[in-house]
């Protein structure tokens, strides 16, 4: 289970202000990808909080309103569009959301933990930590934020583009969701960049 073991080593060296940041939606073929950043305060406790791929919709949502309705816990999230990721790529966008949900905190960071590898040129010092939404509390907690606000909007979607089923898949390439795009052809929020989207051999614009 996560712990503050990372943030405790850090805050020895004196370091007060660490924000933990993970994303989510790399890998859909449609919608935004999203990031969080999360400040815990010390001595932080909330037992069950993991990765969020390990935990159920239900617990998830548990978690996201128990972080985000603590005075204590400093919390922020943002998006990189669909127009952006075609642009500069999944990657760039990722870590451009992140640099957004960092900002957003609107308060000085000395440190960030981000899950996966370093990000390059990111204005803040930080380290990356490989599966760290599984290690530190503060990257598991922005897991949790992140999944279940980027779920949450894509339910919202789901509502304009009923065809496709968002609400169940979050723009994920299940078989579901790739029999839709062979019988309407991708809308407005489908990545035009991805593969199986930019193959397919349909004219691109609002189904």
């Amino acid at each position: 289970m996560p712990d503050l073991s990372l943030e405790t080593a850090l805050r020895k060296r004196g370091l007060a202000s660490i924000a933990g940041v993970d994303e989510a939606g790399r890998g859909p073929l449609a919608g935004p990808v999203t990031a969080a950043a999360v400040i815990l305060p010390k001595g932080f406790r909330c037992p069950g909080l993991d990765d969020s791929k390990k935990l159920s919709p239900q617990k998830r949502e548990n978690f996201h309103h128990k972080l985000v309705s603590n005075p204590k816990v400093r919390w922020s999230v943002a998006h990189a569009d669909i127009a952006e990721i075609d642009s500069i790529n999944i990657l760039r966008a990722t870590h451009l959301a992140m640099k957004r949900a960092v900002e957003g905190l609107a308060c000085d960071i000395e440190h960030c933990l981000i899950d996966g590898l370093p990000v390059p040129n990111f204005p803040w010092p930080h380290d990356g930590v490989v599966q760290g939404d599984g290690i530190s509390l503060s990257i598991a907690a922005a897991s949790v934020i992140a999944k279940v606000t980027r779920d949450r909007l894509m339910r919202e979607i789901a509502l304009e583009f009923p065809q496709y089923g968002f609400e169940r898949h979050h723009g994920y390439g299940t078989k579901e969701h790739l029999e839709a795009l062979q019988i309407h052809g991708p809308c407005r929020i489908h990545r035009r960049s991805f593969q199986p989207v930019s193959q397919l051999l349909l004219p691109f614009g609002e189904a």
